[in-house]
């Protein structure tokens, strides 16, 4: 029987992480019941799965993009599930996946009722596309990788900016037609931190701008989270910035003070750690233990984005329990509008969580807080949670594409 199931994954088993993939089994008796299942070890040696409980048509074939989960990891049709459903067998885990030269190896296979394997292929989801250059980027005070499609160019400039480094985004991008240099907020250890510099980020813009493939004027900015508060203030104190993709973050400066060309500019907002709230599962709601910004004695900590030149996109989600992202949009378009300013663009997702990340990575609920070093909820209802991340994507395009002087598209070739 096993010999007769074919288990195909179209248009190829290869694709860009970002790229879709249709799940088809043929070759099962009428009606038959199978499991279907998808198995991935992240980059710290930790086992995602996912399974899902499918009937096959009258002629024996299931179509995951048409026929719906009757049980499992999701419900309903969903024709990506079995990649974005796949969690560890312990909480709190995020799937890590950050080196851009390996692909996102995913093992499919289809089990009958009793177990036994009746067909299995591999998804090799690739990170970066043939002739997209990474190269390892240690300038000045810059610790990052810079991302260069193939081609002559011109191409648009983004600054990818992470709490911690992360290649994804920045090489998903550069498969798009941007030179993309990853960043980090953080290169030391977050309790070594008690200042921080926009000067250092703007040596990145500058990088970025002097790089032979570049063609726009100005630099984009993608950011999230603690990213968000040094992109808008890039954009606030720093020429250059022509687009902020702005994705769950803050409008007030985090954490530490902010300082550019030797002087402060900005005062930290703090936490109130006797606000947080501990869930039964042991993860930590931190969202209500985050300060005001909106209150009078923490003006001196928000971002003045009246003053800045650039298109901005703030994206915000409903279920963020890191922090009251929409607040702190609604506090950024109230504050750009007083001043009489449109420079800008609104995206709101009910129902999401904080971390919005690029397509088809399994959903992360809750993980280890990199800069607090305890288990957090992030928050989201997942199929809607992975909805908006897709929709966003295109989104980010869209926006860099148009605001950015460059509008070369590059189809990257596997």
């Amino acid at each position: 029987m096993a010999s007769q199931v074919s288990l195909r994954l179209l248009p190829s088993a290869r694709c860009l992480f970002d790229e879709p993939i249709q799940v088809k089994v043929a070759g099962l008796r009428s009606r038959q019941v199978v499991t279907l299942k998808a198995t991935a070890t992240d980059e710290r040696g930790e086992v995602f799965t996912s399974s899902a409980t499918y009937r096959a048509d009258r002629n024996g074939n299931i179509d995951v993009d048409r026929d719906p989960s009757l049980s499992g990891s999701y419900v309903g049709v969903e024709p990506m599930g079995l990649l974005w459903s796949m969690k560890a067998n312990t909480l709190h885990k995020y799937f890590f996946k950050n080196k851009a030269l390996n692909p996102h190896v995913v093992k499919f296979s289809v089990h009958e009722e009793e177990g036994r394997m009746l067909a299995e292929v591999t998804n090799e989801r690739c990170l970066m596309g043939n002739g997209v250059s990474r190269v390892p980027v240690k300038d000045g005070s810059i610790r990052g990788v810079l991302f260069t499609p193939p081609g002559d160019g011109p191409f648009p400039a983004v600054l990818d900016l992470s709490t911690f480094i992360s290649e994804k985004r920045a090489c998903l991008l550069a498969n798009k037609g941007f030179v993309v240099l990853a960043l980090a907020v953080y290169n030391d250890k977050p309790n070594n931190v008690k200042e921080m510099h926009l000067d250092c980020f703007e040596e990145a813009v500058r990088f970025l701008q002097q790089q032979p493939k570049v063609g726009s004027k100005g630099v984009g900015v993608i950011s999230r989270s603690k990213g968000g508060d040094i992109a808008l203030s890039l954009a606030a104190f720093v020429p250059g910035i022509d687009a902020v993709v702005w994705i769950n973050g803050s409008s007030a400066n985090i954490g530490v003070p902010l300082y550019y060309k030797k002087s402060k500019i900005l005062s930290p907002l703090l936490m109130d750690f006797s606000k947080v709230i501990l869930l039964d599962t042991g993860a930590k709601i931190i969202k209500y233990a985050v300060n005001d910004p909106r209150i009078e004695e923490n003006k001196d900590t928000v971002v003045p984005v009246e003053q800045a030149n650039g298109q901005f996109l703030f994206v915000a989600s409903e279920d963020d329990l890191n922090w009251d992202s929409k607040a702190y949009m609604d506090q950024m378009v109230e504050r750009l509008r007083h001043h009489g300013k449109s420079n800008f663009e609104t995206l709101f997702y009910p129902r999401a969580g904080h971390l919005l990340e690029p397509p088809y990575g399994p959903f992360c609920p809750s993980a280890t807080h990199g800069l607090l070093s305890f288990q957090v909820q992030w928050g989201g209802e997942p199929s809607i949670h992975v909805a908006a991340e897709l929709h966003l994507w295109n989104k980010i395009q869209e926006f860099l594409k148009t605001h950015l002087s460059c509008d070369t598209t590059i189809k990257p070739k596997l």
